[in-house]
């Protein structure tokens, strides 16, 4: 399923769609810390502001799309990158938010021409209201972690960050559903150490690897709408326990200091979930060994963190 191959394969199928992110060097003294070598991957700079976009394009290019069009739930960015894919490619797209949604993402949608429908506390009630909307329509659903094609399009990054950075010893990764740490992780296979990171109010993949199997968690905190689906996806758990070396938890003022700390120092404005890696080296959840050479993903900056007319 996922494997080098396939991701390899629905590269080539995404690539005229989507960007090659940049990757940014930087090290560790920039943000008070050890002097250590830091490698950035981009994804907030990625087509409707997420990785997300890389997974719906391989949804919407590999499959088969009814008349009905597709439809996604989402806490914001896979809905957004849902609707940007589908306006490209002339598809009919419905989204579901639930009401955490920022109102960042609400307007990209909207902005993609998506027929848009925000209810439900959290990303479980609008999974919920899709599947309902599936079995009247017809459409095809798009899941944001706990699909095939998405798991190759989100791996396509790792293939991506290879390329550019081939030093690294390790990468840290934001974990909600899983597609993501999952794709990476098997594009990885082990040949690099694979660090998820969770918020302490959303630990999805920390209670699974506990566990021995995909378990509910809570689903709350600064970065919910991207970062707490409930639970991890079951396509991406083996991949996990095999390939991830371990989960770090952070809180959200710690979040919140990576964003600050990725402003300031780099001029990244990186939305709560894209930040969380981040959080992980900047708190010292994760202490990187001398000489480790670390790579950190920021996946999204659909926030609404810098307004330039106010």
């Amino acid at each position: 399923m996922a494997s080098r191959e396939t991701i390899a394969s629905a590269y080539g199928v995404i690539g005229p769609h989507i960007r090659r992110t940049p990757v940014v060097a930087a090290n560790g003294a920039d943000f008070g810390l050890d002097p250590i070598a830091l490698t950035f991957k981009l994804e907030l700079l990625q087509h409707a502001g997420a990785f997300k976009t890389r997974g719906a394009f391989a949804n919407l290019l590999m499959r088969r799309i009814p008349a009905a069009g597709v439809v996604a739930a989402s806490g914001g960015n896979h809905g957004v990158a849902v609707a940007y894919a589908a306006m490209k490619l002339g598809v009919r797209a419905k989204i579901f938010l639930p009401t955490i949604s920022s109102p960042a993402k609400i307007a990209r949608i909207r902005g993609c021409g998506a027929d848009l429908v925000v209810e439900g506390e959290g990303y479980a009630d609008a999974l919920a209201a899709s599947e309902a909307w599936i079995g009247q329509s017809g459409a095809l659903a798009v899941h944001a972690f706990d699909q095939t094609e998405t798991l190759l399009g989100q791996g396509t990054v790792g293939l991506e960050l290879e390329e550019q950075a081939p030093e690294l010893d390790t990468l840290l990764v934001p974990v909600g559903g899983g597609g993501l740490i999952g794709g990476i992780a098997a594009w990885y296979g082990g040949r690099i150490k694979i660090v998820g990171v969770e918020p302490e109010a959303s630990p999805t993949l920390h209670r699974a690897l506990a566990a021995g199997e995909p378990v509910n968690a809570e689903a709350g905190g600064i970065a919910a709408e991207s970062l707490a689906p409930r639970r991890v996806g079951t396509l991406m758990f083996p991949i996990a326990q095999r390939h991830v070396e371990r989960v770090v938890l952070v809180t959200d003022e710690a979040i919140r200091q990576a964003q600050k700390a990725l402003w300031s120092a780099l001029r990244i404005v990186a939305e709560p979930g894209g930040a969380a890696a981040f959080a992980a080296v900047l708190s010292r959840r994760y202490r990187p060994r001398p000489g480790e050479r670390v790579g950190v993903l920021v996946s999204g900056g659909n926030t609404v963190a810098v307004d330039f007319d106010r």
